[in-house]
């Protein structure tokens, strides 16, 4: 595991993160609160691509907590049966769909605690949504994230937790608010699992990985 960068090497690299992209999106295509949160939390050991592709048309039909009731389980379960684990999924949007009917009057509260309240909600999905549609600063760490911080010392830690601990801590404030969707595009798209791509890397010689492939 890398030691934590220095401050000033930590602002140029997300000063050219932002010069890259100022102001990067996640992928997950949604039209509000309920189906960012409904997208999330389908997207858990799927992509985001085969998300969407089930979302397109499901979003059209039931873009509220009433309507997915509406819709009921199993028209929801045929909407997304492309989907790893959706017989599951399925179950926990419907409860969450009611939890949101009857506890929060058809809105998707915006505290960390009360996402986590429901079900199929963990913090990383919570985190995306606070993030995506509140521009609160939270840092959902995947895999993603979880290797680049590791791999560069961008943000180093054990687990979850530590890494989005670390970039809470170390990343720039002003830099927070995009923070966890460059290092989520960084990893998806240049430091790779295998074979990173570090000869189209615009950080190299700012991160402390020892293996590049240039």
């Amino acid at each position: 595991m890398a030691k934590q960068l220095s401050y000033h090497r930590m602002r140029e690299i997300f000063a050219r993160f932002q010069a890259s992209e100022p102001e990067p999106k996640g992928e997950l295509e949604h039209v509000n609160a309920f189906t960012l949160l409904v997208a999330v939390a389908l997207s858990a050991q799927a992509t985001d691509a085969g998300v969407n592709k089930a979302t397109r048309t499901l979003f059209q039909i039931a873009d509220t907590p009433r309507k997915m009731l509406d819709l009921g389980e199993e028209g929801l379960t045929e909407h997304i049966k492309t989907i790893g684990l959706f017989r599951q999924k399925a179950k926990n949007v419907m409860k969450l769909s009611r939890i949101l009917v009857e506890d929060y009057d058809g809105q998707v509260p915006n505290s960390r605690a009360a996402l986590q309240s429901l079900p199929g909600v963990g913090r990383k999905t919570a985190n995306v949504v606070l993030n995506m549609w509140w521009h609160f600063p939270a840092q959902a760490v995947d895999t993603h994230i979880f290797r680049v911080g590791n791999r560069s010392g961008i943000a180093a830690g054990k687990d979850v937790a530590a890494v989005e601990r670390a970039i809470e801590d170390n990343v720039p404030v002003d830099f927070q608010q995009h923070a966890h969707h460059w290092l989520i595009l960084h990893g998806r798209y240049i430091c790779v699992a295998r074979k990173p791509k570090c000869g189209a890397c615009h950080i190299r010689d700012l991160c402390d990985y020892e293996d590049k492939t240039l």
